[in-house]
C-alpha cells in the first residue's frame, strides 16, 4: 500500500465498483468537496445507465473523475510514504550499504520500514526536516 490506489490498479469501469467508490467518497465527505457539479452528474448518469463502460471516451472521462476521488481519499501517511518515505529509505539504505551492511539493500522494499521512516518524518519538527 505504498503507492496510491490508482497508480497500482486499473480504474474500475463496472457499475458496482463505481457505486462502491461513490459510497466511500460520500461517507468520507469528499464527494461534494472534490467533484464539480458536472463531474457528479456525469458519474451519477453513468452509474444509472451503463452496467460496464465500453466507450473509450466515456472511460477517459470516468477514469479522470475516479482518479480525482481516489487521490482525495488517500490517507496522509500513504501519500507521504509514496512521496517522502521511499526517498528516505533509499538514501538510508545506500548509506548503510556504504558502511558495509550487506542486507541494507532489502530495506528499500520493506513497507514497514518505509512507514516507520514516514511517521518519524511526520513527527519531526519542520525546523529539522530536510
Amino acid at each position: 500500500m505504498t503507492e496510491s490506489l490508482f497508480t497500482q490498479t486499473r480504474v474500475p469501469l463496472e457499475k458496482y465498483r463505481l457505486t462502491k467508490i461513490k459510497t466511500k467518497a460520500m461517507r468520507r465527505g469528499i464527494w461534494f468537496k472534490v467533484l464539480t457539479r458536472a463531474e457528479r452528474a456525469q458519474m451519477d448518469l453513468t452509474m444509472r445507465i451503463v452496467r460496464r463502460i465500453r466507450s473509450s471516451i466515456l472511460a477517459k472521462v470516468v477514469t479522470s473523475i475516479v482518479k480525482k476521488l481516489l487521490d482525495a481519499m488517500e490517507s496522509k501517511v500513504a501519500r507521504l510514504m509514496r512521496e517522502v518515505g521511499h526517498a528516505l529509505v533509499r538514501k538510508l539504505s545506500r548509506i548503510a550499504q556504504n558502511w558495509g551492511n550487506k542486507s541494507a539493500h532489502q530495506w528499500a522494499t520493506d513497507p514497514g520500514f518505509i512507514q516507520y521512516l514516514t511517521i518519524n518524518y511526520i513527527n519531526t519538527p519542520t525546523s529539522f526536516q530536510m
